[in-house]
């Protein structure tokens, strides 16, 4: 085996420049009008990251591992908060896996899908509330 290091064909940083060129981010007063129209929060996040840092509001948890499986109308693991046809607005902790996220849903049929610019962090920034367990 090469002590060599084996360069990857794309890098991680790739993955989210790609789909942050793609998607829409949204500010976090942006979020807040959208919600009141109906759009569906989603967080992304590890179930730990919840319990550190608390999570906003009414959004749905569908941690990165299983969005797809819980997106797919067709799966058995499908959970009826993932419409296709609703507008879905996804957020992590600063916008990365989101982004990913986000473009693996559009890739999977998701017309209306869009970020929270900055995640969370961005959020809590702004001073907006978190719940906390």
């Amino acid at each position: 085996m090469s002590t060599e290091r084996t360069r990857v064909k794309r890098t991680a940083a790739d993955f989210v420049s790609d789909a942050l060129r793609r998607l829409v981010s949204l500010t976090p007063q942006e979020v807040d009008d959208e919600l009141l129209e109906g759009a569906v929060l989603v967080d992304v996040r590890e179930e730990d990251e919840l319990q550190v840092g608390g999570w906003i509001r009414d959004s749905v948890w569908a941690p990165r591992g299983m969005i797809e499986f819980w997106a797919d109308p067709s799966d058995r693991r499908h959970r009826i908060e993932f419409d296709p046809d609703r507008r879905l607005i996804l957020y992590c902790s600063t916008g990365e896996r989101s982004a990913i996220a986000a473009a693996t849903l559009r890739s999977m049929g998701y017309r209306d899908v869009c970020l929270l610019d900055g995640g969370i962090e961005a959020w809590k920034r702004e001073g907006r509330p978190v719940e906390i367990p």
